[in-house]
């Protein structure tokens, strides 16, 4: 048990490593998100499993508050419908449920963030290609060594290492970061 608790650290720290190369990505993420918001955009979120959940989490702190009571922020996860997921799942395929969502709701000035460990995640692939060819611009929240994904994305965000749940406390983290510079950028008076 020592062995793996002590594994566990050392790789956390290895990712945090990562998320420290990244800092100029990061304010270049947030800065992207600002200029979306004034811009009347919303930032989408995506991504499977675990990274919907972070999608879904990160969405939640910019409508509903990170640590300031403020006015509410616009952003989606598009993970959370199970009805629509369901509905394109059957009717089209697993790899068509962001993309429909993209085409029915982005607009040029939306900032689309597509989160995948692997940067392999096909569905988010689609969607990240609908975005762009509706002049959206792409973030790729990845894992590993970026996939295809990090190909394809205006910016990406790359914690290089093999060990899923430690690349997504990074992008959490990373989430957390951009979600306190959007919340201080407009709300700093609060």
């Amino acid at each position: 048990m020592n062995a793996l608790i002590e594994k566990s650290i050392i790789n956390n720290k290895k990712a945090l490593i990562c998320l420290e190369n990244n800092v100029e990505t990061i304010k270049t993420i947030a800065s992207l998100a600002i200029n979306s918001l004034k811009n009347k955009g919303k930032i989408i979120f995506m991504g499977n499993g675990g990274s919907a959940a972070d999608s879904q989490h990160l969405a939640a702190e910019l409508i509903g508050r990170f640590k300031k009571n403020r006015t509410a922020l616009p952003s989606i996860a598009l993970s959370t419908n199970t009805s629509i997921l369901t509905a394109i799942g059957n009717d089209f395929s697993f790899d068509d449920i962001f993309v429909r969502q993209i085409e029915a709701l982005t607009n040029p000035n939306d900032l689309v963030i597509g989160i995948s460990t692997s940067g392999n995640s096909k569905n988010v692939i689609n969607a990240i290609e609908k975005a762009k060819e509706l002049g959206a611009k792409t973030i790729g929240f990845l894992g590993k060594n970026g996939g295809f994904l990090k190909n394809i994305v205006d910016v990406y965000l790359t914690i290089n290492i093999n060990d899923t749940p430690r690349i997504q406390e990074m992008h959490i983290l990373a989430g957390h970061i951009i979600c306190e510079i959007i919340e201080e950028h407009f709300f700093h008076n609060n």
